[in-house]
């Protein structure tokens, strides 16, 4: 269990040609990969597409908080038979 309680890590990512860098725990950069893979998108691709959501939002929050939203939010719609539960 405590591997699931590590910092953040900073990795910088190419969004519209511009170079950021941005901070998240290692199970959001796993789960932020999965969903990439999902898409067959690359990574940077994912991001760029999560942070035009972003910005459209009435109070947008900082690109690592919108990542972390739209994770949760990605895994709150998956099928409960895609992410370990029962689907009774």
């Amino acid at each position: 269990m405590s591997e699931f309680y590590r910092g953040p890590v900073k990795r910088s990512i190419t969004i519209a040609g511009h170079q950021t860098s941005i901070s998240l725990e290692p199970m959001f950069w796993d789960a932020l990969g999965a969903a990439a893979v999902e898409r067959a998108l690359p990574l940077n691709a994912l991001v760029a597409q999560i942070d035009v959501e972003r910005i459209a939002a009435d109070d947008p929050p900082n690109l690592a908080s919108a990542i972390r939203l739209w994770l949760f939010h990605h895994h709150m719609d998956a099928p409960k038979s895609s992410i370990g539960y029962d689907a009774d």
